[in-house]
């Protein structure tokens, strides 16, 4: 089995598309198979009261900014990937020609705003889908959803940051 390098930029970003070039550049420098961002609406999972939130607000990847870092880590030549949240991210990622999908572990929980709704967006797909489940939720219920897709669980301690003795 080929062990997949994936390099989790999600939010670390900080809202700079040049300083997500630059962590693509280095990911791939580094050895990374792939990049990961994540794909979220800041208004779907957070208040607009939290003491976050424009921080929050501006690491945000936008259609129009995951297209600019698909095509960055294509001609980096490295493989872009990305957490959906939501449904519409899912189209848009088709059309962008994703490779395979990673599910966050907070949506095996079904607890986010078109959790299950999201899921079977990717499922429809028949992509290979690397699925996290540190947080928890029912493995059987994401593998029923998951039937006709590749399915790579990941091993996941969802604690941050995590202590050596916790692995």
């Amino acid at each position: 089995m080929k062990v997949m390098v994936v390099a989790e930029i999600a939010s670390n970003w900080d809202g700079s598309i040049a300083k997500a070039k630059k962590i693509i550049k280095e990911c791939k420098k580094a050895g990374a198979d792939a990049v990961k961002f994540q794909m979220w609406r800041a208004s779907d999972l957070y208040n607009s009261k939290h003491p976050n939130w424009n921080e929050i607000k501006k690491s945000e990847v936008t259609f129009e900014k995951a297209k600019l870092f698909k095509k960055f880590a294509d001609e980096e030549k490295i493989e872009f990937l990305s957490s959906a949240f939501y449904p519409d991210a899912v189209t848009f990622l088709e059309k962008l020609n994703v490779k395979k999908y990673k599910i966050a572990s907070r949506t095996c929980l079904f607890k986010d705003p078109y959790s299950y709704e999201t899921l079977i967006s990717k499922a429809k797909t028949r992509k290979p889908v690397i699925i996290s489940m540190g947080m928890g939720g029912d493995k059987q219920k994401i593998k029923n959803i998951f039937k006709k897709n590749n399915i790579t669980f990941c091993y996941c301690i969802s604690k941050y940051p995590t202590q050596f003795h916790e692995i």
